[in-house]
């Protein structure tokens, strides 16, 4: 069995179904059957007018954003996918607060729908800092699908760390036969 480190939490006969798919070989093509359009953000500009597109879109009061990136090492590091911060300095006598969003650079490879879905997460935390119901509803207002999204996103993930198996074929065969 697999371990599933990104469904950790999820009920166990949702976690067997799960299991199913990777036992046939089939959790990536289904999550990829369900969310084939990619998008076009290739760049740090592109992801910048994009996240701003969409904080102008859902959440006009919040403050601005200096700085929105994708950053190469947050999914290897801190184990998460994007991050928000605000960067405070002091200018002539008041504190400034630059807000900065990074997103995991995997996601220049993901389909459209997981690269709004973890955009949507790092915007809500402009307006809500803790994962709570105030978050999660936010969330949901700025994208309705967002649970189901979450939850194929970490189908996704967990289909990307699976070992690449190769079908049984002559090139693949040692002298004996055997693959």
């Amino acid at each position: 069995m697999t371990t599933l480190r990104y469904l950790q939490g999820y009920p166990e006969p949702l976690l067997a179904q799960v299991q199913s798919l990777i036992d046939e070989g089939r959790l990536l093509q289904t999550v990829t059957a369900r969310h084939p359009e990619m998008h076009a953000v290739r760049s740090e500009r592109a992801l910048y007018d994009y996240v701003c597109e969409m904080k102008a879109r859902h959440l006009r009061s919040a403050p601005p954003l200096a700085k929105v990136a994708f950053d190469p090492k947050l999914h290897v590091l801190k184990n998460a996918l994007g991050t928000h911060s605000a960067v405070s300095r002091v200018q002539g006598g008041q504190l400034k607060a630059k807000r900065e969003i990074r997103i995991a650079t995997l996601f220049k490879e993901a389909p459209a729908d997981f690269l709004r879905m973890i955009v949507v997460h790092e915007l809500a935390h402009l307006k809500e800092r803790e994962h709570d119901k105030a978050f999660y509803a936010l969330c949901e207002h700025m994208e309705p699908q967002y649970h189901q999204l979450e939850f194929d996103l970490r189908l996704w993930l967990t289909a990307r760390e699976l070992p690449a198996t190769l079908p049984a074929s002559p090139d693949n065969e040692d002298s004996n036969g055997c693959v």
